[in-house]
């Protein structure tokens, strides 16, 4: 045999194996936190609670400073997310119930596009485990692009985490010993179990795993397992008891949308974020395992800022940092959060970006990571660039948020300028505020009367950014 000729097909073999391997679609694992602030993760500054495997994700990829939620609350967050459009444009935009008794929120339009269905178009398994809150019917998640769903589809189930019952597709898995009453299968370990199960049966495919977390979102509860007894004993604590409006313990009388009374809240709290990060520990340990972790991208991010509710703790905590806010706020605090990504070979170890980008930017990130075709209508930009280290980074000329409730709330950040605008639809209206976030990132001192032309620029804004919604009504 030729030797020259020997030679030459290895070389051509390995050249095509290395051409493989560099085109082939990457693996996509997004995961989501419910309610978790940007100061709850060692990496960000959090100094009770541990969070080792996020710490590791950030050392071993990228931390985003300035990425933000695309709502101040659930609904709407997914929602952004799934459709790469803000909430002056994304079908959902409010944690709006279906009403007459049913179960579920309002479903998202049946003609919609989602990142899952432009992801399954170019073969990838799809699957979602934790909650969707984005309706039953034609916006359940088989409807909209998932192969597999588990978890909770209603978002106001989601307030247990001791249901008799989650979703599994079409089909209702009773959840062993739960009854209402009796408090026996943890939903979230048992939603962990149906995600590991998802890498292993997909190892062999190109899939996209969408893990919306439920923790550490109200009611405050954890198995008094290991994790809790990392903090049983290590605050003093105040009972969060059934004195209040919104608190219904389990039992026959149980209120089920409301939240349980909680013994030891920042032990409880403290565990939830703790346990995220050992389900995200898992995920990762199973990625490596099954030989996938160098075309794996995996993503960690907040829905919204720390929940002041059930028994959370924000302020001792410093949930949000040196931002000021809450859940259902759109100052900083409120939408400002968390954001990881690991890539290897492809994102630098323990690199640090200030680049401002946003949930609506990840379908069109994602869409040109696999050369996906992006959808004309969405307000995203992709951050791929930012990720592998490229200049060419295209910037948003304006970020915008509304809220249609709580008397009407909008946001709009143009470079470090940030203007809120609360109670816009009250008899006594608010005024748009004005923040220099470069030098008040805390936005602590209103200069709007210092700044006329950025004020009239920032209202004009809020009213061309958006379009008329029959279902989020926003009149001002």
């Amino acid at each position: 045999m030729n030797i020259k000729f020997v030679l030459f097909s290895m070389l051509f073999s390995i050249a095509l194996v290395s051409y493989a391997q560099e085109n082939k679609k990457p693996n996509i694992i997004y995961i989501l936190a419910d309610d978790m602030g940007i100061g709850d993760l060692g990496c960000y500054g959090q100094k009770f609670i541990q969070t080792p495997n996020l710490d590791k994700m950030a050392a071993n990829g990228m931390r985003f400073s300035q990425h933000y939620s695309g709502a101040a609350v659930c609904a709407p967050s997914r929602s952004t997310l799934m459709t790469g459009q803000h909430t002056g444009h994304t079908p959902i935009r409010g944690n709006k119930e279906v009403g007459n008794n049913m179960e579920g929120q309002v479903p998202i339009p049946a003609n919609t596009i989602t990142l899952a269905e432009i992801l399954k178009a170019q073969g990838y398994v799809t699957g979602m485990f934790g909650k969707w809150g984005l309706g039953f019917n034609e916006g359940d998640p088989n409807n909209q692009g998932f192969d597999e769903f588990y978890g909770y589809n209603d978002q106001k189930l989601a307030h247990r985490y001791y249901p008799p019952y989650l979703n599994h597709n079409q089909k209702i898995d009773s959840l062993e010993g739960n009854d209402w009453t009796n408090k026996v299968t943890y939903a979230p370990n048992k939603i962990q179990d149906h995600r590991l199960k998802f890498l292993e049966d997909n190892k062999d495919k190109p899939f996209f795993a969408y893990i919306p977390l439920v923790l550490p979102h109200a009611e405050i509860i954890s198995p008094n397992d290991s994790i809790f007894k990392l903090y049983e004993n290590k605050f003093i604590e105040t009972p969060y008891t059934v004195d209040n409006d919104y608190t219904s313990d389990y039992g026959p009388n149980i209120v089920k949308h409301h939240y349980a009374s909680v013994a030891k809240p920042l032990a409880t709290y403290a565990s939830m974020v703790t346990r995220i990060d050992v389900y995200v520990g898992q995920i990762i340990d199973k990625v490596n395992k099954l030989g996938l972790a160098d075309n794996t991208i995996i993503m960690f991010k907040s829905d919204n800022g720390p929940s002041v509710e059930g028994g959370t703790s924000p302020d001792f905590f410093d949930s949000n940092s040196k931002f000021k806010g809450y859940k259902r706020d759109l100052y900083e605090g409120g939408i400002r959060a968390p954001f990881l990504v690991v890539w290897p070979n492809k994102v630098a170890k323990g690199s640090i970006t200030d680049h401002v980008s946003t949930f609506w930017d990840v379908l069109p990130t994602l869409s040109e990571i696999t050369n996906s075709e992006t959808p004309d209508n969405i307000d995203g930009i992709s951050f791929l660039p930012t990720l592998i280290g490229e200049e060419n980074q295209a910037q948003h000329d304006y970020l915008y948020w509304e809220y249609n409730i709580k008397g009407g709330r909008k946001a709009v950040r143009k470079g470090n300028w940030k203007g809120v605008w609360y109670n816009m639809n009250t008899k006594k209206q608010g005024h748009l505020e004005l923040y220099n976030l470069a030098e008040d990132i805390s936005e602590t001192t209103d200069v709007a009367d210092k700044h006329p032309e950025i004020v009239a620029e920032f209202k004009q804004i809020m009213k061309d950014a958006r379009t008329a919604s029959a279902l989020f009504p926003f009149e001002n």
